[in-house]
């Protein structure tokens, strides 16, 4: 590692106990400073070393505070590895939390080129297996798997139309897969003592290698630029 993480300090979670429940933005602006500092800044610190030992975490977002609450409870740094993929890490008061997301763009179609690329894929008879594979790895890694799945065939598509065969079959070997809009893995890596040291860094690296096979899948079968969705 880089070695510039330390661990969080142990006032970090003082300023987090700060902000629990529903602060009004008075207090949260009392400790934005203090935040900043023994919060954010660690983050960005870890998230430096892990560009470090990969130039594959290099493109990291460490975002700022915002308007709403849930930012303010908790510090997450994020690679981006496609446009609708992130890895992800955070802290908040019950400790340290990773995960993989792949979204759509625009969730509210039901037809975008980003899940009919996704559709494909896993109907394939080689790119589907190898995510069910994947999948069940990270199951077995204890990581939970999650994300928005569809309930019913879409209205827009016809009756006779592939995808809502693939949809309709509940037999299909990736019902389970076909039906998600977004597919999210993530789990709790712990609330010890080594948070506060520069082991955080490489449990969360060890984490990131062990979600990468997923990132690597969407890569290549849904990469976000192949559909030039404007910046």
């Amino acid at each position: 590692m880089g070695g510039r993480f330390t661990g969080w300090p142990e006032q970090a979670y003082d300023v987090l106990l700060k902000l629990e429940g529903d602060p009004p933005m008075a207090v949260r602006e009392s400790v934005r400073d203090e935040r900043e500092r023994l919060v954010r800044q660690p983050m960005v610190a870890l998230m430096q070393d892990l560009a470090d030992a990969d130039a594959c975490y290099r493109k990291f977002v460490v975002p700022s505070l915002g308007l709403t609450l849930w930012p303010w409870q908790r510090q997450v740094g994020f690679v981006r590895a496609e446009r609708n993929f992130d890895q992800r890490v955070w802290l908040d008061l019950d400790g340290m939390y990773v995960e993989a997301c792949w979204w759509m763009f625009n969730p509210g179609s039901y037809t975008s080129p980003w899940r009919e690329a996704y559709m494909t894929a896993v109907a394939d008879d080689t790119s589907g297996p190898e995510l069910v594979g994947i999948v069940e790895t990270l199951r077995q890694q204890g990581y939970d798997l999650g994300g928005e799945q569809l309930e019913r065939i879409p209205k827009s598509y016809p009756g006779d139309h592939p995808r809502a065969l693939l949809l309709r079959d509940a037999d299909h070997p990736r019902a389970g897969l076909l039906r998600h809009r977004s597919l999210v893995a993530g789990r709790h890596l712990g609330s010890e003592n080594w948070l506060h040291k520069p082991e955080a860094a490489d449990r969360v690296l060890a984490a990131f290698e062990e979600l990468r096979p997923m990132a690597s899948w969407f890569a290549d079968h849904v990469p976000g630029d192949a559909h030039r969705y404007p910046s």
